[in-house]
């Protein structure tokens, strides 16, 4: 797992331009060109969240990032997003290592609280080992199935 000093959580006004640059192309890697899905990544959600950036040793490439949105109404939950690693960093923890400091970040900020997310079905067994549990039937979300799972 990668070291604590190698995540830096950002409020989208103080991304750098080289920061949001470097996460919306790993997203864009990800999710438009690996998973072959034409979506609009800029949904204008970008603003209102907190993002946490992964890089591979100090001053290294972005390896990984998430998105963080607190609770939209008292007792709701946080909402966990766009979990993302590059190919080169799977396998190696670091996904695992984004979401237990995306959980720990949710903490932080507003308590225990649930932590919501829209996996993809084929990484249900991914977020079970990491506490969610699914809360319904399987939907399509630009035409990949997906899935809502809560933890806490």
């Amino acid at each position: 797992m990668p070291a604590r000093d190698l995540f830096a959580w950002r409020a989208f006004d103080a991304l750098t331009a080289r920061e949001l640059h470097d996460l919306l192309k790993l997203r864009a890697d990800v999710f438009v060109v690996e998973q072959a899905c034409l979506f609009a990544d800029i949904d204008g959600r970008d603003p209102d969240a907190v993002h946490l950036l992964a890089r591979r040793g100090p001053g290294g490439p972005l390896a990984g990032t998430l998105r963080l949105f607190g609770p939209e109404c008292r007792g709701g939950p946080a909402v966990m997003g766009r979990v993302a690693t590059t190919a080169s960093a799977r396998g190696t923890g670091l996904g695992r290592a984004l979401v237990i400091e995306g959980i720990a970040e949710a903490g932080r900020r507003f308590g225990a609280v649930p932590i919501r997310i829209g996996a993809q079905s084929r990484l249900e067994a991914f977020y079970a080992g990491l506490g969610f549990a699914r809360t319904g039937d399987d939907y399509a979300e630009d035409g990949i199935a997906h899935c809502t799972m809560v933890r806490g």
